[in-house]
């Protein structure tokens, strides 16, 4: 199989692309100007919509081509733009894809209440394709992901925090909602409930592959990519995989100086905490676990015929695990 360019990828869905965007544009439309605005501003700020490509694809692996894979496409954004405003407000965050976040450039009351917005937005969308099915799975992934942010909460700078804890973390707050993007087209085509469930796996470990980079990446990304600093998840006191990982490799003084860093979230000590990464394999063993991912998502692909749609989310999955920012 030769894979394609993400280039390659938007060329052959480029029509739906632009439906989906038509669409989140007319559904950003408020009485409100405040609320517009904040909208505009989150959504137009350079993101990769990786998220509801999937949903084309899904919907493409399928052979569902009615404007409800638009609708679901449009929702799918919504809620991750949800979700990201929300987030930057509890992590405090200030920069995000090389701009100042929501809650800088106007205030948390606003990316809050935004934020509430657009996944109110997000659900008139789905009663729109009045199916029942998606509108249980979007239910219960948007309450995951409350659930997911939370047990987050609960784990800030906490360096007891185990490998088992941090899976079920990105799976509530990454993984769910790649598994809802490529689960609810297959529902949407009504196919049998094999298909429904290996879209929704491969979902499932794109997403949780995806996380396990992200959180590779604040200690060994390109600042002028990521478009935010290094160590933002350290400064937030997030015991991610290459942190834990470490600990159970260090000893002594460099494991108890690791705790520290963790407990204080001490960003100015990121040199030194990626020295101490260095020291053991938490970096090639993260990519590992990262790369394992990968594999199983394409692994559950088998189930459907060879198309374009079928590799270009193969060559996703290989973006996922190959980028760097």
């Amino acid at each position: 199989m030769n894979l394609m360019t993400r280039q390659q990828i938007q060329t052959l869905i480029k029509k739906e692309i632009e439906q989906t965007e038509a669409v989140m544009h007319a559904e950003m439309q408020s009485e409100v100007p405040l609320a517009e605005l904040v909208m505009h501003y989150a959504l137009g700020q350079g993101g990769k919509r990786f998220r509801p490509l999937l949903t084309l694809l899904s919907a493409g692996v399928c052979q569902y081509h009615h404007q409800y894979a638009i609708t679901a496409a449009a929702f799918i954004e919504f809620i991750h733009n949800a979700t990201l405003l929300h987030d930057d407000v509890v992590d405090e965050s200030e920069m995000r894809r090389g701009q100042p976040t929501a809650n800088i450039a106007f205030s948390n009351a606003a990316s809050v209440l935004v934020g509430d917005f657009l996944y109110t937005r997000a659900f008139q969308l789905m009663v729109r394709t009045g199916n029942m099915a998606i509108l249980e799975t979007m239910a219960e992934a948007t309450n995951l992901i409350a659930a997911g942010e939370v047990m987050q909460l609960s784990n800030m700078h906490d360096p007891d925090v185990d490998e088992e804890r941090y899976y079920r973390v990105i799976e509530l707050k990454t993984a769910v909602l790649f598994s809802a993007a490529c689960k609810v087209p297959a529902q949407l085509a009504n196919l049998d409930q094999t298909k429904v469930q290996a879209l929704a796996d491969y979902g499932r470990y794109l997403g949780l592959g995806f996380q396990i980079i992200d959180d590779l990446l604040d200690y060994t990304g390109d600042v002028a990519k990521l478009g935010k600093s290094l160590g933002d998840d350290l400064a937030e006191g997030k015991p991610t995989l290459p942190l834990i990982r470490a600990q159970s490799q260090l000893e002594g003084f460099a494991q108890k100086r690791l705790r520290i860093i963790i407990e204080t979230g001490d960003r100015e000590a990121i040199n030194e905490v990626i020295e101490l990464l260095n020291q053991t394999d938490a970096l090639i063993y993260s990519r590992e676990q990262a790369n394992n991912m990968i594999k199983n998502a394409i692994k559950v692909l088998d189930i459907f015929s060879d198309s374009d749609y079928k590799t270009a989310l193969v060559s996703l999955a290989y973006e996922a695990i190959q980028r760097d920012f």
